[in-house]
């Protein structure tokens, strides 16, 4: 390629209006498909966020994988009472003799301090008892245990949530450059527009048990500069719009 059709080198780090607006594509995806994500505002403010997901797992307190079924805020409530009826001394699922029932709540938000997204995470029984460290990290897949081995301590830390102040977990984010450089320069190289929030939550989620449909690469493309959508408008609009749906559909 020539000195004057040169492109800029590609940044592995992004504004916080750029993750705005890449959460607001890839929700308006995650609602077509009834995927379970949300954007939770914060005191009110609508610049001021994260994106949230529920799922319900039931799973031995091993690093036996275990399948997983997503549940929206208000039925998850609700299914818990459900299963907590059912069987609420022994915290199993119906028909899954043995298997504890695991909550896993995932938080996306943007780190200014990083320049990139960073995953949050909580983990608790059915009871209410919140997982420890090493609980989580056995339930880790033992695929991803092979590739963290070497530092599984400083891979998954225990924090304090930047906006609500309350313990959970997080992926570290000083490996986020290693995995993201190469794919946004791919990219960059073949001018293709990229959605950081689905390039990167592809590979971080599944570390911790967090699975992103393909469709979502192929349908999210990257933000266009200058748009005035944000993350929670583009919630509002997709909230909207099922609700329309599901009003208009026949009894």
């Amino acid at each position: 390629m020539s000195a004057d059709t040169a492109l800029p080198a590609a940044s592995c780090y992004l504004d916080e209006e750029t993750f705005r607006l890449s959460c607001g594509l890839f929700l308006e995806h995650s609602h077509s498909l009834n995927d379970g994500w949300t954007w939770e505002m914060f005191s009110g403010s609508e610049k001021e966020g994260y994106m949230k997901k529920t799922v319900m797992v039931p799973c031995r307190l091993s690093s036996t994988p275990c399948q997983r079924r997503v549940v929206d805020d208000t039925d998850g409530l609700a299914e818990d009472e459900q299963l907590s009826d059912q069987d609420e001394s022994a915290g199993e699922l119906p028909g899954a003799e043995g298997q504890a029932v695991l909550r896993y709540e995932y938080h996306v938000l943007y780190s200014c301090s990083y320049q990139i997204p960073i995953l949050y995470f909580r983990a608790s029984t059915l009871e209410g008892r919140s997982l420890s460290l090493e609980e989580v990290w056995k339930n880790v897949h033992p695929n991803y245990q092979q590739r963290l081995r070497q530092g599984p301590w400083d891979t998954i830390t225990q924090q304090e949530h930047p906006l609500l102040g309350q313990p959970f977990f997080m992926l570290h984010p000083c490996k986020t450059e290693e995995f993201m450089r190469p794919a946004l320069e791919t990219a960059h190289a073949k001018r293709m527009g990229v959605n950081y929030i689905v390039t990167w939550l592809s590979v971080v989620g599944p570390v911790v048990g967090l699975d992103v449909p393909l469709s979502y690469a192929l349908a999210v493309g990257a933000p266009v500069p200058g748009t005035s959508a944000s993350a929670s408008a583009a919630a509002s609009t997709a909230a909207s719009a099922a609700a329309s749906t599901s009003a208009s559909a026949p009894d």
